[in-house]
């Protein structure tokens, strides 16, 4: 069968399983069925209960959402006063960040030793795993490389399928500290077999941390400044956790319940956040700055600028979608937390490579889209700017490629995710089992000789 006819073939297939999966809108309001977990006032639906992580946007006052400004706690603790208390020590922040979701406390100074030197036994990949598994396989999209490792790697485990938390926990931190590796190398791999560059497998140093391991092994020299070091360690600390509904974190508790493997569920969390929707946002960022630096001829002309902004508004530029990236969340009204931590080091990193005018054009996008909300909706309409409005230019700034940006947001965000697997454990033995409404009518089964077409 040539392909010319199973396209044709696929096409009338895939027409005929469009049209008997469609159901109505007005179905959802009949059977009154939160649609993607959500309240009719767009707040999220209760399905659990965490300690882990919580977020706060907005005050619900008889049942409407008042906005205020927005709070992000790990364990209970402020992030912004995390962050105050390891940058005014000088001191890198993901490892404390990480002991803190894993354990539910800070850790003291001998805890956090130990708790870095078991992360850094645990960095490097097991025997021939870097040869066979990610540059014999190599992959043109690393998380679909990281998902796959994650499985593989269930194979190498003399224990995968032992659910016990000390077991579960030597797994989560051994997954934790192996994770930058893998995207690192997955990195190289791709940059050597697609795109034809020199390839460089760099061992994991030990005493350095995370971010300054995932600096020295992408890039081929080696080298980096401080303020880099710094910026991508606040990164992973504002990405490392985001509550419980988060969609990644959500399916971490889901698959958790069924009492599977560690491997199975974070793998799940990989596959969750590598949708555009979740993940991938900050590329969508990316994406729309190159589109109004090729569109508008000034971009330090803000009337020029907000112009653009506009016909981005009315689907007239840019992916013809009506949205400005980076703008707007669906909890945060006021202030992202995350955003407002990140704006301030990405101006810092810019300062260093001199590219602040590039930073005043990002800063220049946050405002003028505050302008063009307020406009249309009216002055008492509130959005504010999310992290992915400044995490892509400051990947930009660390001359991070693309390719590796959902990647590492899964190598901070795993510490997340690892935390509630083992809450999951501990409090709910309960399978999570939500129900949906069939809205099929019963029909008889007919001979195959009686069908019509």
């Amino acid at each position: 069968m040539s392909s010319l006819i199973h396209e044709h073939i696929y096409s009338r297939l895939a027409a005929l399983a469009e049209k008997n999966n469609y159901i109505h809108p007005d179905l959802y309001k009949q059977f009154n069925v939160k649609r993607g977990l959500r309240n009719e006032n767009g707040t999220g639906v209760v399905v659990g209960l965490t300690s882990v992580g919580d977020v706060k946007g907005y005050e619900l006052v008889n049942q409407i959402k008042v906005p205020t400004e927005g709070k992000l706690y790990y364990r209970g603790i402020d992030l912004k006063e995390f962050v105050l208390g390891f940058q005014s020590e000088q001191r890198r922040g993901f490892e404390e960040c990480t002991y803190l979701l894993l354990f539910g406390k800070l850790p003291t100074k001998s805890e956090l030793e130990e708790f870095n030197q078991i992360l850094d036994e645990e960095r490097e990949l097991p025997g021939s795993f870097t040869e066979n598994m990610i540059l014999k396989i190599p992959s043109k999209d690393i998380m679909n490389k990281l998902q796959r490792s994650i499985l593989v790697l269930y194979s190498q485990d003399i224990n995968p399928d032992d659910t016990s938390i000390s077991n579960v926990l030597k797994q989560c931190i051994q997954l934790i500290a192996r994770f930058p590796t893998i995207i690192s190398y997955g990195y190289q791999a791709k940059a050597h077999y697609f795109n034809k560059k020199s390839l460089f497998i760099h061992a994991p140093q030990r005493r350095i941390g995370t971010a300054e391991n995932i600096l020295y092994m992408i890039r081929p020299d080696n080298q980096y400044s401080r303020t880099e070091a710094e910026t991508l360690d606040l990164s992973f600390v504002i990405h490392a956790e985001h509550g419980g509904g988060n969609n990644s974190a959500f399916a971490t508790h889901v698959v958790s319940s069924s009492g599977t493997d560690t491997y199975s569920a974070i793998s799940a969390a990989v596959g969750s956040l590598k949708g555009p929707k979740h993940g991938g946002a900050n590329l969508r960022v990316r994406e729309m700055i190159a589109d109004i630096k090729a569109n508008v001829p000034d971009t330090a002309n803000k009337g020029q600028l907000k112009d653009y902004l506009w016909k981005i508004l009315r689907k007239e530029a840019f992916n013809k979608e009506g949205l400005i990236y980076g703008m707007g969340h669906a909890i945060y009204t006021k202030s992202d937390p995350r955003a407002v931590l990140l704006k301030s080091k990405a101006y810092e990193l810019a300062v260093e490579k001199d590219r602040v005018d590039e930073y005043h054009l990002y800063k220049d996008i946050e405002e003028l889209s505050l302008e063009l909300f307020r406009e249309l909706r009216g002055e008492d309409f509130t959005i504010c700017a999310n992290v992915d409005l400044y995490s892509g230019f400051v990947y930009e700034l660390l001359n991070i490629p693309p390719e590796l940006y959902t990647p590492l947001f899964a190598a901070a965000r795993i510490s997340g995710w690892c935390a509630h697997r083992i809450e999951q454990l501990v409090c709910d033995n309960k399978i999570i089992r939500p129900a949906y409404a069939n809205t099929s009518p019963h029909t008889v089964y007919s001979p195959l000789e009686d069908r019509s077409k």
